[in-house]
């Protein structure tokens, strides 16, 4: 998806067999916007070979098999590059292609465990707790992988020679950790879960409920954010000289969240409107799209009925066009891609007939 908001031309290949209802599912799944799609059997000698030519006239393939399976199926890195020396071939895996895990099975959750992160989210004396699939899936894994595989292209591009992209979850993860591990060499961060600065321990970065039950977002780190925080809650600054006093921080949480529950949430949205308190309305997914500031931006859009995320980052000489919708049903473009590639049409419908495509 990435890749396609910025650009690219991509093309899924999709297997055979899905059910009505999940093609009815994908056709609004706003990750399988701006690719279109192409049905081939790649258990079919003739389906690998369908594969082989439009890795021909590529620049990057992308996979999401365990360790092996590509290589089983005919289009691993060796047998692609064989026919594309310039391709850059991009592995997506949990675990990575090598090491004692790599072949077995997990999930986002098990990923941000066994790299170091899903200890140190939650608050004190609860367990973790799941970020969404957020840091492994999503930031530790595409983004990443997006990334990588934008490097080894314009390296390809300079030098004619491909590569093989190997983004692990685990190891984009524990990358994203990068600056808590830099915490803990210096003595600024702990293993007690929910005590530190920035997971909920300290009054001035957590979340308080309102009158109504509305959230809000605290995050004033800085001393003259922390001042201006307690000035718009009617609290004295000079009560608190030191911010980071931590034999405080129970007394300040307690007189914080007494003062936001005496105004419902919007009121206090108001009150630090225009303000350095570092104060936001922690907004649900339904709300998010309809607030003033993300309006403003664009930074949701509406395609093919489904309200989501517009494609990021900003460019001021290029924008990104607005996304082709995903496929209406796996396979939608298989004749359109099988054209472009040199198959007449006698060869289509005879590669449909025998159940190579479809």
């Amino acid at each position: 998806m990435l890749l396609a908001d910025l650009g690219a031309d991509v093309i899924r290949v999709d297997r055979p067999g899905r059910s009505k209802r999940a093609d009815a599912a994908s056709a609004r799944d706003p990750l399988l916007r701006g690719r279109r799609s192409i049905v081939i059997d790649l258990k079919r000698p003739e389906g690998t070979a369908i594969v082989l030519r439009l890795v021909k006239t590529a620049e990057v393939l992308i996979e999401g098999f365990r360790p092996g399976v590509a290589e089983r199926m005919g289009v691993g890195p060796d047998d692609c590059r064989a026919v594309n020396p310039r391709l850059v071939y991009g592995r997506m895996t949990g675990w990575g292609q090598s090491g004692p895990y790599a072949t077995m099975a997990g999930h986002d959750i098990n990923y941000i465990a066994v790299a170091g992160v899903l200890y140190h989210l939650g608050r004190a004396g609860e367990l973790p707790a799941p970020p969404l699939n957020l840091i492994g899936d999503m930031g530790g894994g595409g983004l990443l992988l997006s990334l990588g595989v934008v490097s080894a292209l314009l390296e390809a591009r300079a030098t004619g020679a491909g590569q093989v992209v190997d983004a692990a979850m685990v190891d984009g993860a524990a990358l994203l950790m990068t600056s808590i591990y830099g915490s803990f060499a210096e003595g600024s961060w702990t293993d007690a879960r929910g005590s530190n600065l920035l997971d909920s321990g300290a009054p001035f970065y957590d979340v308080y409920e309102t009158a109504d039950g509305g959230l809000l977002s605290v995050g004033a780190l800085e001393r003259r954010f922390f001042e201006e925080l307690l000035r718009r809650c009617g609290l004295d600054p000079d009560e608190w000289p030191d911010r980071m006093d931590r034999r405080r921080w129970t007394e300040l949480r307690r007189r914080l969240a007494e003062r936001f529950r005496d105004k419902p949430r919007d009121e206090w949205c108001a009150i630090f409107h225009g303000s350095d308190a570092c104060v936001a309305p922690v907004l649900s997914a339904a709300e998010a799209a309809d607030d003033v500031h993300n309006r403003h931006r664009g930074t949701f859009l509406g395609l093919n009925g489904v309200v989501q995320p517009a494609p990021a980052p900003r460019f001021s000489r290029t924008p990104l066009e607005h996304p082709r919708r995903p496929p209406r049903f796996p396979g939608e473009h298989t004749d359109e891609v099988l054209a472009e590639i040199d198959f007449d049409v006698v060869d289509r419908e005879r590669l449909r007939d025998v159940g190579v495509v479809a």
